[in-house]
């Protein structure tokens, strides 16, 4: 568990870093950002025509009813008095259907442009090699993809409307006081200046606790995860840590809790302020205004069609002039999403690249060097070489480079020197498609999909028929099993297989692996930690699935290591021997001293090496 807590503030950590670094705002990046809204120019026009529209149709009821009150009402004018009414009913109308006809288009440009950046990054992930992966956290890799695009449309339909409504409504307002007066527009606008550097404190405010609130909750969130999920959750309940995890989920999210009523006290304050001064603003035109009336320069309903107006010019010029907040928030969204679209895939398809042709099955590995790291291989001087239908056994301790190697086979990591060939022809040099199309693997942590067996061991086909994947069962040992579910081939495995037993799990594998049907298999043939029935039908299982194909197994048990037509020694990265099962016996070498270890407390049949 302390490991699990480390792991919590390493991921809290680096995500502070994240949300705290601001982007750099270059020409280069605001121009990528006009790119995405290109194939939704006419609907962005559109809106900022109806935004402007909506705005100058603001300034029509205050007008009208400057009207009522100068004209209508003093000369007693009931026609005059029930058309200027029928106006200002009709007005505001047409002001909320041009506004549901804005919310409408910017909504649906705002989905469609997170639509294209989720599909463009999830292409991207799915083009990224395992030593990506093997580097980042699962939780930024979410965010990235969910919080951080979602956050874009919160920007589009957002930000970027609003900061259009503010200009527009403040530009309106402003052209139609200074047009009924321009000595009331001065007394009117006079305060704005007092609150500009309040505003822009309370915006920094705002924008730090919001940073505080992201951390906790990042915090919270990776709790969420280590802890609720299937590894997790058992992981908790065998240690019997339940009170302490639900104690520390209760602090954080005290915290969170803390920080979101602070932030939403700054708002009030904020709030109130700016109330404060949409008070002031009005009185004194009531003042001064009153004042021009007495003196007959003014009608009274200039003065209350003023009122009407400023109240629609402190809002928007206090967006604004918190608006360098907003755009830093949003290009911070914009800079993430980027960072993953930037992305070299460590696996590269050469420009030039063939598809391979259906294959023998000749594996070569020539001087083959690998490193995750630059300074620290991996392996090491690599060269052997496998024939059609042949079994290669890999054998050596744990952490030899043996899982590495068979990686190396369908490009999921590629070598940093030396090559590797398939029928003579270098790999680097074929479509990464039809290459892994050729090559079936199953390994020692067998994945399954949260969905249906069926659905299961159809990803390895997915256009096999339906006779097609039940001989694939039945050649995997698994047919009988599935039919004595009460779905049958329609059950629902649970997350990762939870419902499925080890056994059951890899025969499915297996299954899944013979319905493709490639000419290679990589097969890490672990069955140490299932039970002899299990084990039995799984060495059964395996028989059709590597039966004239070349294959390369990460050999545990001693049957298979006897049935292998050569087997590779690995140690610290290095293939030391080869040979059979006899040779590397009489060689009394590393092999030997392993299967001797090993048989002293192993079935005489089962030697895990």
């Amino acid at each position: 568990m302390g490991m699990g807590m480390g792991f919590g503030r390493i991921m809290h950590n680096a995500y502070r870093e994240d949300i705290q670094e601001k982007p750099e705002i270059t020409k280069a990046m605001l121009l990528r950002i006009a790119k995405l809204f290109l194939p939704y120019w006419k609907g962005q026009l559109l809106v900022v025509l109806l935004v402007a529209l909506i705005s100058a149709m603001g300034l029509v009821p205050p007008l009208l009813v400057r009207q009522i009150i100068d004209g209508a009402i003093p000369n007693a004018d009931m026609t005059l008095l029930i058309w200027l009414t029928a106006a200002s009913v009709g007005a505001a109308l047409v002001l909320g259907l041009l506004s549901v006809a804005e919310n409408y288009i910017n909504t649906w440009i705002g989905k469609h442009v997170v639509f294209d950046l989720q599909n463009a990054m999830y292409q991207q992930l799915q083009r990224m090699g395992l030593r990506f992966f093997s580097e980042t956290r699962t939780g930024d890799i979410i965010s990235r993809i969910n919080n951080d695009v979602s956050g874009v449309e919160r920007v589009i339909t957002g930000t970027i409307v609003q900061t259009l409504q503010s200009i527009a409504v403040v530009t309106f307002t402003l052209i139609a006081l200074f047009a009924m007066d321009w000595r009331l527009s001065l007394v009117g606008i006079c305060l704005i200046p007092t609150f500009i550097l309040p505003t822009r404190r309370v915006g920094k405010a705002r924008w730090t606790i919001a940073k505080q609130t992201q951390e906790k909750l990042a915090e919270l969130n990776q709790i969420i995860q280590e802890t609720l999920g299937l590894a997790g959750s058992v992981l908790v309940k065998v240690f019997n840590r339940e009170r302490e995890e639900q104690a520390r989920f209760r602090e954080v999210s005290g915290e969170v809790v803390r920080l979101q009523i602070k932030e939403s006290l700054v708002g009030r304050w904020f709030r109130m302020f700016i109330g404060v001064f949409t008070s002031i603003g009005p009185a004194l035109i009531y003042f001064y205004g009153g004042y021009l009336v007495i003196q007959g320069e003014l009608t009274v309903g200039t003065i209350v069609a003023f009122i009407a107006l400023i109240s629609r010019l402190y809002g928007p010029t206090a967006q604004l002039f918190n608006i360098h907040i907003d755009v830093v928030r949003s290009l911070a969204l914009f800079d993430r999403v980027f960072q993953y679209l930037d992305m070299q895939p460590d696996i590269q398809e050469k420009p030039d690249a063939v598809p391979l042709p259906t294959i023998r099955g000749d594996i070569e590995f020539e001087a083959v060097r690998f490193s995750y790291k630059t300074d620290q291989p991996v392996l090491e001087d690599i060269s052997f070489s496998v024939k059609r239908g042949e079994m290669a056994a890999l054998v050596g301790p744990s952490g030899a480079g043996k899982t590495t190697t068979t990686y190396l086979v369908p490009r999921l990591y590629d070598v940093d020197a030396g090559t590797i060939r398939i029928d003579g022809q270098d790999i680097r040099t074929v479509t990464i498609d039809s290459l892994r199309q050729q090559i079936g693997v199953v390994t020692q942590d067998t994945y399954l999909f949260n969905t249906t067996i069926q659905e299961n061991v159809l990803y390895g086909k997915p256009d096999a028929t339906e006779a097609e994947m039940v001989e694939a069962c039945r050649a995997a040992y698994i047919h009988d099993f599935i039919l004595s579910l009460p779905d049958q081939y329609d059950t629902i495995v649970g997350e990762r297989g939870i419902k499925l037993s080890g056994g059951e799990k890899q025969r499915i594998a297996i299954a899944r692996a013979i319905l493709k049907d490639p000419e290679i298999i990589i097969l890490d043939e672990a069955t140490s930690s299932l039970d002899s029935h299990s084990e039995a039908l799984i060495q059964r299982a395996l028989e059709p699935l590597l039966q004239n194909r070349t294959s390369l197994v990460i050999a545990h048990r001693l049957s298979t290591i006897r049935a292998a037509d050569k087997i590779l020694v690995f140690d610290d990265g290095r293939i030391v021997e080869t040979g059979t099962h006899e040779e590397l016996l009489a060689c009394r070498g590393l092999y030997q001293q392993l299967h001797q270890e090993q048989f002293k407390t192993t079935h005489p049949e089962v030697s895990y090496l």
